[in-house]
């Protein structure tokens, strides 16, 4: 199999573990305002991917966090006067409801933040000694110098690097920092936020140490593969690498990292500030979960997509086929003959994971088994082939 390696910038062959499971890590949601098409196009694009994974005989140890510390969470809860623990158990529950909907596997580990603090303070600690970082003000910091390759993944100078992080939330005229480009590994106590204790004071984690802790303590100190949205190719995902290659002394951190496009409405990106989403729970009343999921991964996965309703009433269509295709009855006629269209599915997800190829080819396979059907032919062992095929999709349908 070949995957795009974002960090590499080229597509490269995935050698699949044979004496271990292979890890992916998923970073997973702020929980507020959960969960929206957005969130379901990412988590979808790693569903298949494990579903082929574990088709082609691999074992998949997965782990998704619950982003549960972080500002926004904490702003959200504010505004609706609201206890930040409550808020994020109300919405994780919400999302693993909308998942569940989805028929997204489970996680093996689905860690939440605000419970894994003990384990992230001694990697930090292990990062100050090491040179890493610096306390000032009750605060620490990653120094990007120390690392010449930060940021390899962004492709940008300086310059933009420092400008993307800061419409991400960067406070570039820190007085703490050394360096504007500095990130926050443990932020001392602000007033209305919850805190936790450290040999710095009262604070809380910085973003990517949380991810940091999580990876390395339920995956090991090197991943098979990383994903999440385009979003985090900065400054989360470089910022990860760069404190646990310092942290473990390890290279590389991770061997794939894969990013899935952003979701679009009504000409701008998705997203909470803007308000512009659609919810899954509402989507769900109108659709169903199967036609959700072929819509959503009828896009090339690392691109970015507008959604549309229409398109999601296309892909009712295309399921009802796939299910009239799967309920058939054939005569005994000559069997239809399944092998170029699996072989041509197969191929596709081989190729960096090319879901759109791979659903024609259900697609037209489901209305060759219609016709052959019609015409008295065998169609069982076709039959048996479109639903291997549209399991590896997750779609309820196949089940």
């Amino acid at each position: 199999m070949q995957l795009f390696d974002t960090l590499r910038g080229q597509i490269a062959p995935l050698e699949i573990p044979s004496d271990r499971p292979l890890t992916l890590y998923v970073c997973g949601v702020t929980p507020y305002d959960t969960t929206h098409i957005g969130h379901a196009h990412t988590f979808l694009i790693f569903d298949v991917l494990i579903r082929y994974l574990r088709h082609l005989g691999a074992e998949v140890r997965y782990c998704q966090n619950v982003t549960d510390v972080d500002t926004p969470l904490f702003e959200r809860a504010s505004r609706d006067s609201v206890a930040w623990d409550e808020l994020a158990r109300h919405e994780t529950e919400q999302f693993v409801r909308d998942c569940r909907a989805l028929n997204l596997i489970p996680p093996t580990f689905f860690p939440k933040a605000s419970d894994e603090i003990p384990y992230m303070i001694p990697i930090v600690e292990r990062l100050i000694s090491l040179g890493h970082a610096y306390e000032r003000g009750g605060s620490v910091y990653f120094s990007v110098k120390t690392d010449p390759e930060y940021g390899a993944m962004t492709r940008l100078g300086y310059a933009d690097m420092l400008k993307v992080a800061n419409e991400r939330g960067n406070i570039p005229d820190d007085p703490n920092k050394n360096d504007p480009l500095d990130f926050v590994l443990w932020q001392a106590a602000a007033p209305g936020e919850p805190t936790w204790q450290s040999p710095w004071g009262p604070g809380r984690p910085g973003w990517h140490i949380e991810c940091t802790s999580m990876s390395t303590r339920y995956l090991g100190e090197q991943i098979d593969i990383h994903g999440g949205g385009r979003d985090l190719i900065f400054p989360h995902h470089p910022s990860e690498i760069a404190q646990t290659e310092a942290y473990s002394g390890k290279r590389p951190f991770v061997r794939f990292w894969m990013h899935g496009g952003m979701a679009f409405l009504g000409g701008e990106k998705m997203s909470k500030s803007l308000g512009n989403m659609v919810f899954i729970r509402d989507a769900l009343n109108q659709h169903s979960a199967d036609a959700l999921r072929w819509y959503l991964l009828s896009f090339p996965y690392r691109d970015d997509f507008h959604y549309q309703r229409d398109g999601v009433v296309a892909a009712e269509a295309q399921l009802a086929r796939l299910r009239d295709a799967l309920a058939a009855s054939g005569g005994s006629g000559p069997a239809l003959d399944a092998a170029g269209a699996r072989d041509a599915y197969f191929a596709a997800l081989d190729n960096d994971l090319q879901l759109p190829a791979a659903l024609a080819q259900l697609d037209q396979l489901s209305g060759a088994i219609l016709a052959a059907a019609a015409e008295g032919h065998a169609v069982a062992d076709a039959q048996a082939a479109l639903r291997t095929m549209a399991g590896v999709f997750g779609f309820w349908a196949a089940e």
